[in-house]
């Protein structure tokens, strides 16, 4: 009987050869913030020339994810032991911000890499933490997930030896073009119990459907994937005691496991960020090259860089831009500190002080959504009715923050800070805050 199952097919994937010279060009790593924001940079310079066309192309970005692992940019946060630059967050946060610049997509991907490559550092003990560190630095891994909570959660079943997971994900960021995916799901009978875990993502029974066609930030492969019999030890459940095969209230039973949430949720601000500030560069060079001065004004200028309504537009842009970018700088500097003082003292963090920090980020989100879109809508007003050729490419900058900026609403972060400033309040952890 001739079967009805269709397997997904990948499809074409961007050459990692296309970027084979950068493995030779960067031998060594940068050795303090400085030289990993250059690099970061130079990625971003390397992602700029051709963007447009290979977001139309709209290839899995197998060669992007090269790039980055050339660079050394996965190894950002990794310790120096294994190979990594041992940078704080704060800097992770500005290289996200300085990649996504050049390209929204790869911006996230980095991000959510970063994210997921310190999971264990989070939600896990010490000794898993230590040892997916080295799994992840030594071997430059690429870390995706399959975490999106607006899904039923992945099923878990279990026995003495491991933990099984099955279920299905309509958002899988970067999970197809990685070596590593994390996982999350509830226990079949105590669906208030959850476990991460992380595992191979080159095996049976992890598919992907390769449906991500959307408006924006097309080459993060964001699409769906299903979770089948996917198993991984005890002593790989994040903060799960092995031998009582219960979580561990030391690790788990913390306020310390929730920074999770805030940590991802500045990443998402930091790539707005660098999109918006990509497009504001764009538009300039667009606009001192190729756009023409309005001659039926009354007031006629012989340059556009002489419109009144063009310097103003760029002018408070710039203003607003800049108050972002310290904003953000705040709340990665404030996430240093946190993870400084507690990540060898987890007990010692607050409800208060986790609340205090998830509200600045709050504001950054709030912040970097508005100003945006504002800037990303609004450059073809000081660009003309020709940048608006496809070849020029500036409406992808729109399209890639419109798209992730309806990740979570942001108007429930507008009320989240209303109830801080307001009643005193602090968000209750959740998925989302």
């Amino acid at each position: 009987m001739a079967s009805n199952i269709v397997v997904p097919q990948a499809p074409s994937t961007s050459d990692p050869a296309v970027y084979q010279e950068y493995e030779s060009k960067w031998t060594t790593y940068p050795t303090d913030a400085q030289g990993w924001l250059q690099r970061a940079k130079e990625v971003a310079d390397v992602l700029s020339v051709d963007a447009a066309a290979r977001e139309k192309a709209n290839k899995s970005p197998r060669a992007e994810v090269a790039l980055l692992k050339h660079s050394g940019l996965l190894k950002l946060l990794g310790p120096k032991k294994y190979g990594g630059g041992e940078q704080p967050w704060s800097v992770g946060y500005k290289a996200i911000r300085e990649v996504a610049k050049g390209d929204g997509s790869i911006g996230m991907l980095l991000g959510y890499h970063l994210l997921w490559s310190r999971t264990a550092h989070v939600v896990g003990n010490d000794e898993q933490a230590e040892r997916f560190q080295e799994l992840i630095i030594s071997n430059n891994y690429f870390v995706g997930g399959a975490v999106n909570p607006r899904d039923n959660d992945l099923k878990i079943t279990y026995d003495d030896e491991k933990i099984t997971y099955n279920g299905f994900k309509n958002f899988t960021t970067g999970a197809a073009v990685s070596d590593l995916i994390v996982l999350e799901g509830a226990i079949h009978d105590r669906p208030e119990e959850h476990i991460f875990a992380i595992v191979p993502t080159a095996q049976a029974g992890i598919t992907f459907n390769y449906n991500w066609d959307n408006i924006g930030l097309r080459l993060t492969e964001s699409g769906s994937g299903k979770i089948e019999n996917i198993s991984a030890p005890w002593a790989d459940a994040l903060g799960w005691d092995p031998v009582t095969k219960k979580p561990d209230p030391a690790v788990l039973g913390i306020p310390f496991p929730s920074l999770l949430l805030p940590t991802i949720q500045l990443v998402f601000s930091n790539f707005y960020l660098g999109i918006a500030i990509g497009a504001l560069e764009t538009a300039k060079k667009y606009t001192t090259t190729s756009t023409r001065a309005w001659p039926f004004g009354g007031d006629n200028k012989e340059k556009a860089t002489d419109e009144f309504y063009i310097l103003q537009n760029y002018g408070n842009w710039f203003a607003h831009l800049r108050a972002a970018e310290t904003l953000a700088d705040k709340a990665g500097d404030e996430a240093d500190r946190i993870y400084a003082a507690y990540q060898n003292n987890r007990a010692a963090l607050t409800p208060q002080e986790r609340g205090d920090w998830a509200e600045w980020v709050a504001s950054v989100k709030v912040v970097t959504t508005d100003t945006g879109l504002r800037v990303t809508a609004g450059v073809f007003e000081v660009t003309g009715s020709r940048a608006t050729a496809s070849k020029v490419g500036l409406d992808r900058f729109f399209r890639d923050i419109r798209t992730h900026t309806l990740h979570d609403p942001v108007a429930y972060k507008n009320r989240e800070l209303g109830r801080y400033v307001l009643l005193g309040e602090i968000p209750e952890p959740t998925w989302y805050t």
